[in-house]
């Protein structure tokens, strides 16, 4: 029987992930979308944002061709490769996961952009995850370091991001609706999302620049006490978040979400043989306290096989934390946890193809991954402490990197227990 630390074991799980990620490619879905609900003008004008934004305007160009009569792409920096050469389609790269200059310009100039729509043309708009920092529209007097420090205060503050959204709308003179006001009255428009919230909460995602933020925060959601400069901010954003909506016409569609994610990885698991058990609660809350709980249940249980959970923690950082992301600090924790276990794998990752501020997407560890570290010279205390979880991982050879994966649907972790089956 093949023992769990083999090399042929972590290819297994990886190429679990490898495939859910191509099935759930922004071109993937976006093209499915379409062909199964035509839009019927022959004009069509596309907006695409997000770190998916790339692969969704590929998809609506494989379907719409020369109906696509102008368009533009707001990404990340570095992931417009596929989609700039294309005749007709402006790309514009900004900052993320905090914006830059390149952010309010962003948003600057698709208001402009928005307002000037053709009458006689649909608008296509696809949003994935980041949109959030990558488009951006501040009041006169609010200077960009303000919007980058309020950013790095929501990100370091282990909030969840339908608070962090809510804070953002609330300094905003776009996000919360504030962009759909800008499309003329009478101008149809189809909107497809990669959602990478829980409840998929149309308002939450991206911020909701085409979605109309809701009156109240739901029940569970806890907004904290803000500092003063924060205050200052959203009293400052008052005299812009006065949208009007007229005449709007507008469809909404989940087109991949996490929910979905689990789905297929049940289905992909089935189809290696392995017995798999999805948990249905959502992965959420602190990335430390997830690990923990994770790591005991798969050393108590008795059911072995595939173990799929699916969501988004949180992190609480240091003034100067290390190189990780919340999926790293995961897989680091249950490491500990484990160490020394022989029948365990579990592989966290992000589908987005990155963790955090980091490259990478996430990692697989086991029972040793903590020795393997500890050899090469690494402090596996001082690694969690300085939430510097890349670097340990680095040094045991337990990270993944898949490189720009064309999708945003939140975190996945699958855990695979040896019992009387093998990989």
């Amino acid at each position: 029987m093949e023992t769990l630390t083999s090399v042929n074991t972590c290819k297994r799980l990886i190429q679990i992930y490898q495939r859910l990620l191509e099935g759930i490619r922004g071109d993937v879905r976006v093209a499915q979308a379409l062909q199964k609900r035509p839009l019927t003008a022959d004009k069509i004008v596309l907006l695409a944002t997000g770190k998916a934004a790339a692969s969704m305007a590929r998809g609506a160009v494989q379907v719409l061709g020369e109906r696509i009569i102008d368009a533009r792409v707001v990404t990340r920096h570095d992931h417009c490769d596929g989609i700039k050469e294309q005749p007709g389609i402006h790309c514009i790269e900004a900052g993320h996961p905090l914006p830059d200059m390149h952010s309010l310009k962003a948003g600057e100039d698709l208001r402009d952009w928005l307002s000037c729509l053709p009458a006689d043309a649909d608008l296509l708009v696809l949003t994935s995850g980041g949109t959030s920092a990558l488009i951006e529209c501040l009041p006169a007097p609010t200077p960009l370091k303000n919007l980058v420090r309020l950013n790095q205060w929501l990100l370091s503050g282990g909030l969840s991001i339908q608070t962090m959204n809510r804070i953002r709308q609330s300094v905003s003179c776009i996000k919360g609706g504030g962009l759909l006001a800008c499309v003329p009255p009478n101008i149809a428009i189809e909107h497809l999302v990669l959602s990478d919230v829980p409840d998929d909460d149309l308002a939450v995602i991206g911020s909701g620049l085409f979605v109309p933020k809701s009156s109240s925060a739901p029940a569970k959601e806890e907004i904290p006490i803000l500092p003063d400069w924060i205050l200052s901010m959203q009293e400052a954003a008052l005299s812009c978040r006065s949208f009007q909506h007229k005449n709007i016409r507008i469809n909404h569609q989940i087109i991949a979400s996490n929910t979905l994610a689990c789905e297929q990885l049940v289905l992909l698991g089935g189809e290696m043989g392995m017995t798999v058990h999805r948990h249905l609660e959502p992965l959420e809350g602190d990335a430390v306290v997830q690990g923990k709980l994770i790591a005991d249940y798969l050393q108590q249980t008795t059911e072995a096989g595939l173990h799929i959970w699916g969501g988004e923690t949180t992190m609480t950082l240091p003034v100067k934390p290390g190189r990780g992301g919340r999926n790293q600090h995961l897989a680091l924790v249950v490491a500990q946890e484990l160490a020394g276990s022989l029948n365990i794998v579990l592989l966290a990752a992000g589908t987005d193809g990155t963790d955090g501020p980091t490259d990478d997407a996430g990692a697989i560890v086991d029972g040793s991954t903590v020795h393997r570290g500890e050899e090469q010279g690494m402090n596996l205390q001082s690694a969690l402490q300085q939430r510097d979880s890349g670097s340990f991982l680095e040094a045991a050879g337990d990270l993944i990197s898949t490189g720009i994966t064309g999708t945003n649907v939140m975190d996945i972790v699958l855990a695979f227990k040896q019992g009387d089956q093998s990989l």
